[in-house]
């Protein structure tokens, strides 16, 4: 089943997506079940909430009702975004670092959470801001200390996720601004909609590719993951309670515009796509 979050003309909805013809359609879930809110941090909070949108979901498509709006971010206000490092060896090498040991883990905010086809803004005090392609888990169930077998029970879907950097404040910047270089407005996006772990099934064979502009910049895939999902869940938990609707971003392949020579960097204008098996295209554009 796919989840999206959509602005329409009677407000935000939480939308089951058909896409069964060319072109996604979208089945506002609580037309079919009142209970269900308008919120999919809310909804999983519930403890059927899963299972009422998917019986809310199979009695819509045998109708013609379909929502028209505004596609956000699946999930518009993570309490938690969390964020795995050097995850790919690939990407470890082109970074000149080491191959981690353990997870290296740090934090965005609710404010960098942007939706598909919304505006990617530069800040005027960047020069040197970065693309990174990643798998983003989104937590379905209450979790601390959660045992590594246990893990995947923790995990509602996946989507696909763009970790933007400021290069130039994160490692540039004296003492290496990590916290406002990996936090600036607009700067995660996620989407096109959530797609649950039944439909995805083994997130660790998936191709994860990003295009800028047309060309291909990253070309790799979970396999290559030096932590799986569920090693990173269990790593994380040892420290913080998991909730419903948290945000895991795990990590990217080689590619980033930071490895390359020359340098690339995003820049007013450029058109970005997120491609990730199963979980559709996220595409942002721009500005600044």
């Amino acid at each position: 089943m796919k989840l999206a979050t959509l602005r329409t003309k009677y407000g935000v909805r939480i939308v089951g997506v058909d896409t069964n013809n060319d072109d996604a359609e979208y089945i506002s879930l609580s037309h079919f079940d009142p209970s269900i809110p308008n919120s999919i941090r809310e909804m999983l909070q519930q403890t059927n909430g899963l299972e009422k949108c998917r019986i809310a979901f199979e009695k819509g498509v045998q109708t013609s009702l379909r929502e028209q709006g505004e596609l956000l971010a699946p999930v518009t206000d993570p309490k938690k975004v969390l964020c795995i490092g050097l995850n790919y060896r690939d990407h470890a090498a082109e970074s000149n670092m080491e191959i981690p040991e353990e997870p290296v883990c740090f934090g965005k905010y609710g404010n960098t959470i942007t939706g598909p086809e919304h505006e990617i803004r530069l800040p005027k005090v960047s020069k040197q801001v970065d693309y990174e392609a990643e798998l983003v888990v989104i937590i379905g169930k209450t979790g601390y200390e959660i045992a590594k077998g246990e893990a995947f029970e923790h995990v509602a879907g996946y989507c696909n996720g763009h970790d933007v950097s400021a290069r130039d404040w994160q490692i540039g910047k004296p003492g290496k601004q990590w916290l406002l270089g990996k936090t600036p407005d607009t700067f995660a996006p996620i989407g096109p909609w959530l797609v649950t772990s039944d439909e995805v099934g083994d997130p660790h064979t998936l191709d994860v590719k990003l295009r800028l502009n047309g060309e291909q910049m990253q070309n790799g895939n979970t396999k290559e993951f030096i932590f799986g999902v569920d090693e990173i869940i269990a790593y994380v938990s040892q420290i913080m309670t998991l909730e419903p609707g948290d945000v895991i971003f795990t990590g990217t392949p080689a590619g980033v515009g930071m490895g390359r020579n020359p340098q690339v960097w995003l820049k007013n204008g450029d058109s970005v796509e997120v491609e990730i098996s199963k979980l559709g295209v996220l595409k942002n554009n721009v500005v600044g």
